[in-house]
């Protein structure tokens, strides 16, 4: 692809609306493959569409379809068909073949942006476990589209007794998920550590960020913390979970963590390679669910990221769903009263911002625990932590200490008593 924005490919998106897809459906996963396309730098130039049964298994469209999307394509000087379902590779080949152009179908779309966009080595070793399963199955059928003359000579060239090139570059495929798998294992392992040892050293309550991406995740995860997290008008602008503190600190101290962001029909291989990222809403104590309101197709939306959280085992999690973009439109009073409880807000208002901190702190202090503690003068260098990690109600001296009234959680104030009656 050519680099920057001066000379983008041209990109003609195209689709079957079986009967199964109602109108609405079917515009909004259009509309979500050319958010996608966007977020490659593809220029958009149109889309085509056929009304069918089913897929015709030799090209995806039809015979008579395909013609038409050819004199399209010459027309408009398209680059790139981009086809909104997951394709064959026998007609993917039809499809280039006949049109003369690259084609990506919908799955390839987003394995390319998750290749462009990982940046940790987790991140990068997913996205690769990912393409390699996205490979093997059209590798298998390429093979055979290709026929007897794969087959190779025995004993050559590291290949056993009569393996085919095809069969030794799938055996490959397989050997390296399993060695990307073990890094991974490994690196999951050493995240479930520090974990652990984070919140039993500071007695953290976690909050994860959860929602279809493009719902402003990362815009409310910076004014939330105050930091400086990548915020882009793209689909999966960020791979890499951010983990940051809530913003004034509060008591508990509260940590915020953002995720990739959710999408219609994302293969099930992406979830499964992407758990680690996912794994955040099922450490944290509460999930907050982004939504933009401000989307005609928000409904849907919500379904699907609900969809997912169930499927990685979260359903468990306390959540507090959040309306996002509310200054770009919705119905604030019909989405209060649909759904009680729920934060209505834009991430680009301080006021709501405020409301939502507010909302989290009081969350955590629900579970809070009062107790004293006595810290004698020999210990005063608890009192720091005793500082950081509770809030002191009361504080009185004695002859031979200080006695704390202090708020905290419960596994907080233990562990702390325990130190101070070592």
């Amino acid at each position: 692809m050519r680099e920057g924005n001066q000379n983008p490919k041209r990109a003609l998106v195209v689709a079957v609306q079986r009967p199964d897809a109602s109108d609405v459906e079917f515009e909004a996963s259009l509309a979500e493959l050319r958010q996608l396309a966007k977020t490659l730098g593809f220029e958009v130039i149109g889309t085509f569409t056929q009304k069918r049964a089913g897929f015709d298994s030799a090209g995806y469209l039809g015979a008579g379809k395909r013609q038409e999307l050819q004199a399209q394509v010459l027309q408009e000087r398209v680059d790139l068909v981009l086809v909104d379902h997951d394709i064959s590779p026998s007609q993917a080949h039809t499809l280039e073949k006949e049109m003369g152009c690259e084609v990506m179908d919908r799955t390839m779309v987003i394995l390319e942006i998750f290749h462009r966009h990982a940046r940790s080595s987790a991140a990068r070793a997913q996205v690769e476990i990912a393409r390699l399963g996205y490979m093997a199955p059209r590798m298998r059928e390429a093979a055979k589209l290709a026929g007897p003359k794969d087959r190779a000579r025995s004993g050559t060239g590291g290949r056993s007794g009569g393996e085919s090139h095809g069969e030794l570059d799938r055996r490959k495929i397989r050997d390296r998920i399993a060695e990307l798998q073990k890094e991974l294992d490994a690196m999951g392992l050493g995240r479930k550590t520090q974990r652990a040892r984070r919140q039993e050293r500071q007695g953290l309550a976690r909050v994860a960020l959860v929602g279809y991406t493009n719902a402003g995740k990362s815009t409310v995860m910076r004014a939330l913390t105050g930091s400086e997290v990548l915020v882009a008008d793209k689909l999966f602008a960020t791979l890499d979970t951010t983990v940051r503190a809530l913003h004034p600190e509060s008591v508990p101290r509260v940590l915020v963590s953002d995720t990739v962001g959710f999408i219609k029909n994302l293969p099930h291989g992406l979830v499964a390679s992407f758990k680690s990222t996912l794994d955040e809403a099922l450490e944290a104590s509460l999930v907050v669910h982004v939504v933009d309101a401000s989307d005609p197709g928000f409904e849907r939306q919500l379904a699907v990221t609900e969809e997912v959280l169930d499927e990685i085992g979260a359903q468990a999690v306390p959540r507090l769903l959040v309306f996002n973009k509310i200054d770009r439109g919705g119905d604030e009073a019909a989405l209060r009263a649909r759904y009680p409880g729920c934060i209505v807000m834009s991430a680009r208002r301080e006021d709501d911002i405020a409301k939502l901190h507010e909302a989290i702190v009081a969350y955590f202090r629900q579970r809070l625990v009062e107790a004293d503690l006595f810290l004698p003068w020999s210990a005063q260098k608890l009192r720091g932590e005793i500082f950081a990690n509770c809030e002191v109600l009361e504080e009185r001296a004695e002859g031979e200490g200080a006695f704390l009234r202090v708020r905290g959680e419960p596994a907080t104030v233990e562990r702390l008593r325990e130190k101070l009656s070592a």
